[in-house]
Parts: structure tokens; C-alpha cells; sequence
């Protein structure tokens, strides 16, 4: 792909401001040279504004010396440049993903952004191990394997996975613990793993059963299909019963795995589909993957993009952002012709380091696929929509029904859980125009030493405090999250209680003299904790309660419900990880060797907290300072 890409050097803007947008760019084409490279466009404030990629960077930025034959949008981009910066490099290719990655890095408001950009996950058969390990990977590849996917979502991973033990046996289980075993675990007793830890299969059998699944995941299905019945067949005629039962379970968790996908390719084995679907101004990509003739699930993406652009513009830039991180497949179709066709092509094969071809199908199996993702795209975009009009409405109504000047952008609920203060956790979920956003949840572990066990109103306190402190240092009153839209800063905040959290709320929040205005409302559960009885709290205003059938009621009670449920699934879970918690790990020196020695050869962490100093001394691995240390840590008292 060429050398590294070189900064280069800037026109000398040290003489008076220039006046207008179009003045700050001219200073700097008398200097651009005509190569390839990446520019980005600043506003006064010293925020990127746009990042582009060019040919001819001087021939490019030209073009935006004269706005007056540019379209609306790019004439209010070059009315709010000031400044420019260049980066040259060898190739059209290379330029054109280094835009994409300072794309997703900056997050320039002119620019068409890929939004829930995600993680896919995939299969890997881990190659480093004397027993290779079937497992889910997610991030860089930099464990030694067989690499398959992506796969759309995790469930579809475990399931797979879980069918690929049936069919496969391959072990699924952490180095450690395969260390660690001196006889079968529960999974060779129900058929879901050869057990290569104590030897039940030999290794080189155990490397057979590691090839057959890497043929099988590669797409040679049918072949490792026609071996098995031969192998059942053969089981069958020489009357080994048990043998052939075996091989006709693996055969079914075969057919299980191919059966999964709800649209299969017989003549594409590897591709990913790309479909895009405007309606309203909004943008819809639906992005399914092919993979050994099987498909691997889809995905829906919401770029965010200008309404006046094409489809086929915005999934020109979609496609460079997806890719600036991601292998792609020998083969991607798309529902729109590229405009710069060849261009992807190169940069893309750049990336995989083998040939990739993009295709605009016209017939047959492949423009099947590409008209099933478009209907899917199209249905996906309906489906916002239709809830995004329901979502405005309910916002709406809570502007109307609590008085606010306008329908709030953010919504955030807090809540508490404890058991008699014990793991005590506060949560905050976030509600705006496009319903429930689970990417800004937050969860608070509450620290303070001071309270009473139980202290709802102190635990609300410290957790109001932590979250608006914070957000007042650290963040603009008008800034928002450019992926999703949404506003760092909340209109409206329910606190689930009653007039006497409302109390301790606006002792926290006179204490930290916040930059802009917040509505707090406190939610009092109905007499006898029925729902549709809540009494609201307001500042200014006398406790009231919304009509019996009125939509936002339901909605508010939506809001609480979902905020007590994330409140409640934290605290198990901090609650589970510290019943699993074995007393030894917080032993300083007490690693996973001397842990296993100690078990072992006392049974529980219980027995060893009652082992004598000469006892755990005699433990192999264990010296005369550690037993002490180890007889100090759970005898403190004494």
C-alpha cells in the first residue's frame, strides 16, 4: 500500500484572520502539491469539522475556494473552516483509509458517520495448545488459529459453538482448567467434548477431530458429512452399536448447524451483502454475512448522514469506515453502484491481502441476496421510524404533563440496590428520541465507608454527586454524543422515591452549582405499591398524579421499571461475583499453583483458614514465610 502517509507542511497563516472560509482554504492551495493525501477542515474553535481524501489534494481543495457552486451543505462546511491540515501520501488507496480511520476517530460533524459501530464476534479454533480450543473471539487476531466469521451476534456464536461440540467433541474449556483435570469433566459425560485432558481420545485422534471441524467451518461440509456416514456405516456393519449412535449424533448436530440460517447460498460461499434504504431523511444498511455457503447473520446500521445525499453516497463512505478495521471477504455486493469502483477495490485487497471483488449483482442467487438484505433494510428503517413517531409523541406528552418548555432530548433514572446494604450498587439508564440508549447505562458501586447499611437517601446522594460533578468538569452543557445524537447533559432525571430523595437531590445539586438547568421529578410508588397510583414530585409544584390510562404514565413507569431491573441485574451480579470469590485469592503470593496445592490438599478454603501453621507449611510449593503469611491472614485477631 506504499510508504507511511507524511504530514505536510502547512501554509504560513501567521498574518491577519482571514475574513471567511473560503479565504483561509485559498491560503492554503498556493502551497498544496497535486498528490494524493487526506486533508481536515477546522472551525474556530480548533474542532475538525470534515476529513476528506483526494487524488489531487490541490485540484480537491480548490474545489472549495469558490462556495457559491457548492451545495448548501458544503457551503455552511466552508463558511465555518478556519484552518486546514494535510496529511500526503503515496496512494489514492492509502489516503482513502487513513480518512476513514481519522472518520471514526474525530467524528467530524460534516462528515457521514457509522454509527453503532461494533465489535463482530467469531469462531476460533485456538492452534497454540497441544489440544487445540474451540472458543469465541472478539477484537485483533493475535492468537495462533483458525479465524471463522464474523457472525451478527453472540448468541449466534454460543449456539454454534455448542452445536460444533456435539459434532466435533473439541474441548471448550480455559488452558488452566485443562491443566488442572485428573478425570473427564461433565462435558464427556454428556457427549460434548473427546476429553483429550486425561487422554479418554489420543492426541493425533483429537487433531483428526480438530481437522474435520476447520473443513467443516471452511466450507467443505459436504465432505466431512459423506466421511461420517462412512464411518457410521462401517460402525454399523462391524455391530460396534455404541460407535454409530455416536456419529449419528454428530451427523444431526451437523444438520442443525446448516439449518440455522434463515437464507443459505449455493453458489456463493463467501461474501459479505451490503443494502441501503432512505426514507424521511434517514438512512438504513443492512449488512448480511455469508460465510461456507451458510449465512452467519445480519446486522443493522443507522449511519448518520446528511438527508440531501444519495444512497449510494453514504454507502460509499459506510463501506470505508466498516472496513478500516475488519478483514473483508473475497467478495462484497452491494445494492448501488460505487463511484469510485476500482478504487475500493484496491484499497480493500490492500487490506485482505488477496484479491477482493465488489459487485452490483443483476441476476441470479446474488441479486437474490442483495434484494432480501434491501427488503430487509427498508423494513428495518420502517420499523425506526414508526417507533421514533410513537417515541416523539410520548416525549411530547412528558413536556405537556410536568410542564417543560420543550420535549426533552434526555431522559436519565436512577435507582438503588442492596440487601441490607450489602453490594450496594446505584444505576442510571437513558432514555431519549430513539427509546431506551443502553449505550450511555451507567452503574455506580457505591464507595462512601459512612453510611448506614441501607441509607437509600445517602446512597442516592453520593451517586448524584459522582455522576453531575463529573459530567460538569468534564463536558460542554451543549455537547452530544456524535454516534448517537444524544446530549451529554440531561433535560429531565426521575429519581425513584419520594418528597425526601426529591430533598436530598437538591441539597447535591445546590452543592455543585451546575452550569445549566436540570429537572429533577421524584416518583413515589402507589399506595400498596400498585402501578398506575405513583405520585410525582416536582420543585414548585404540589405532588400530583398523572390520569389512570394516560400513555406517558405507562411510559414513565416503563422508564422506572427498566431502571430497576438494570439496578437489580447489577447487584446480582456483584452480588454472585463475590459468593464465587474464594478467600485465598486475596493472599498476596497465593497464585493459581499454590491455590490448587492448598485445595487439594485441605478440601476448602474454610479448612485451610483453620490449618494449623505447621500444617500449611508442609504443603508442597508452600515455604516457612508464605505458610506464615497465609496463617496471619485469616488469624489477624490473634
Amino acid at each position: 500500500m506504499g510508504g507511511p502517509a507524511q504530514p505536510y507542511a502547512e501554509a504560513d497563516m501567521t498574518g491577519p484572520r482571514p475574513k471567511s472560509g473560503a479565504e483561509a482554504i485559498k491560503a492554503f492551495v498556493r502551497t498544496l502539491p497535486s498528490a494524493p493525501g487526506v486533508y481536515r477542515m477546522i472551525d474556530e474553535a480548533g474542532a475538525v469539522i470534515y476529513v476528506g481524501k483526494a487524488r489531487s489534494l490541490k485540484a480537491r481543495v480548490t474545489h472549495y475556494t469558490r462556495p457559491e457552486a457548492l451545495e448548501i451543505r458544503l457551503q455552511r462546511m466552508v463558511a465555518a473552516t478556519r484552518s486546514m491540515e494535510f496529511v500526503r501520501t503515496e496512494t489514492e488507496s492509502e489516503a482513502l483509509l487513513l480518512e476513514a480511520n481519522l472518520i471514526k476517530r474525530l467524528k467530524p460533524r460534516f462528515n457521514i458517520l457509522l454509527r453503532d459501530d461494533k465489535s463482530f464476534p467469531y469462531i476460533l479454533i485456538a492452534t497454540d495448545h497441544e489440544a487445540p480450543q474451540l472458543m469465541m473471539h472478539r477484537g485483533v487476531r493475535r492468537r495462533p488459529g483458525y479465524y471463522f466469521g464474523p457472525f451478527a451476534s453472540a448468541l449466534a456464536v454460543r449456539r454454534t459453538i455448542t452445536a460444533l461440540q456435539r459434532a466435533f467433541l473439541l474441548r471448550t474449556c480455559s488452558d488452566s482448567f485443562y491443566k488442572a483435570r485428573s478425570r473427564p469433566c461433565m462435558l464427556f459425560q454428556i457427549k460434548r467434548c473427546s476429553a483429550p485432558c486425561t487422554r479418554e481420545i489420543s492426541l493425533p485422534d483429537y487433531q483428526a477431530l480438530v481437522e474435520q471441524a476447520r473443513r467443516f467451518l471452511s466450507g467443505k461440509s459436504k465432505s466431512v458429512q459423506q466421511q461420517l456416514v462412512r464411518d457410521m456405516n462401517a460402525a454399523s456393519e462391524a455391530l460396534d452399536y455404541e460407535r454409530a449412535a455416536l456419529l449419528r449424533d454428530r451427523l444431526s448436530a451437523l444438520a442443525l448447524i446448516q439449518s440455522q440460517g434463515d437464507v443459505a447460498a449455493k453458489t456463493v460461499e463467501e461474501a459479505d451483502v451490503f443494502a441501503i434504504a432512505q426514507q424521511a431523511g434517514q438512512f438504513c444498511v443492512q449488512v448480511f454475512f455469508f460465510r461456507a455457503y451458510q449465512n452467519w447473520g445480519n446486522h443493522a446500521f443507522r449511519p448518520r448522514a446528511d438527508a440531501a445525499l444519495s444512497e449510494a453516497e453514504v454507502l460509499e463512505a459506510f463501506l470505508s469506515q466498516f472496513y478500516e478495521d475488519r478483514t473483508p471477504p473475497r467478495l462484497v455486493l452491494l445494492s448501488h453502484p460505487l463511484s469510485e469502483h476500482a478504487l475500493f477495490e484496491e484499497a480493500l485487497s490492500g487490506r485482505a491481502g488477496a484479491r477482493v471483488t465488489l459487485a452490483v449483482p443483476q441476476r441470479g442467487e446474488k441479486r437474490d441476496l442483495v434484494l432480501h438484505a434491501l427488503n430487509n433494510a427498508r423494513e428495518a428503517l420502517g420499523r425506526q421510524l414508526a417507533e421514533g413517531a410513537t417515541q416523539r409523541t410520548l416525549l411530547e406528552g412528558v413536556a405537556e404533563q410536568f410542564g417543560l418548555d420543550e420535549a426533552p432530548r434526555r431522559i436519565e433514572v436512577y435507582d438503588n440496590s442492596h440487601i441490607s446494604g450489602t453490594n450496594a450498587v446505584g444505576a442510571m439508564i437513558v432514555a431519549g428520541a430513539e427509546g431506551f440508549s443502553k449505550k450511555h447505562y451507567r452503574t455506580y458501586n457505591i464507595r462512601s465507608k459512612d453510611l448506614t447499611p441501607g441509607d437509600d437517601f445517602g446512597m442516592m446522594r453520593e451517586v448524584l454527586t459522582r455522576r453531575f460533578s463529573r459530567l460538569a468538569a468534564e463536558s460542554d452543557a451543549a455537547a452530544e454524543d456524535d454516534a448517537t445524537g444524544m446530549p451529554d447533559w440531561p433535560d429531565v432525571v426521575f429519581i425513584d422515591g419520594g418528597q425526601g430523595q426529591l430533598n436530598a437531590v437538591r441539597e447535591v445539586i445546590a452543592e455543585l452549582n451546575l452550569p445549566r438547568e436540570v429537572i429533577f421529578i421524584g416518583i413515589a410508588k402507589g399506595e400498596e405499591r400498585d402501578a398506575g397510583r405513583e405520585k410525582f414530585f416536582m420543585e414548585g409544584r404540589e405532588p400530583f398524579m398523572l390520569p389512570h390510562r394516560d400513555p406517558v404514565l405507562y411510559y414513565v413507569q416503563r422508564l422506572r421499571d427498566e431502571a430497576h431491573r438494570f439496578a437489580i441485574g447489577t447487584h446480582r451480579a456483584r452480588r454472585r461475583k463475590d459468593i464465587a470469590r474464594n478467600p485465598l485469592d486475596e493472599i498476596e503470593g497465593v497464585g493459581p499453583a499454590r491455590k490448587r496445592a492448598l485445595l487439594q490438599h485441605f478440601g476448602s478454603a474454610k479448612a485451610v483458614s483453620r490449618a494449623s501453621l505447621a500444617d500449611l507449611a508442609r504443603i508442597p510449593g508452600v515455604s516457612n514465610q508464605m505458610a506464615q503469611q497465609i496463617y496471619d491472614h485469616f488469624n489477624r485477631s490473634e
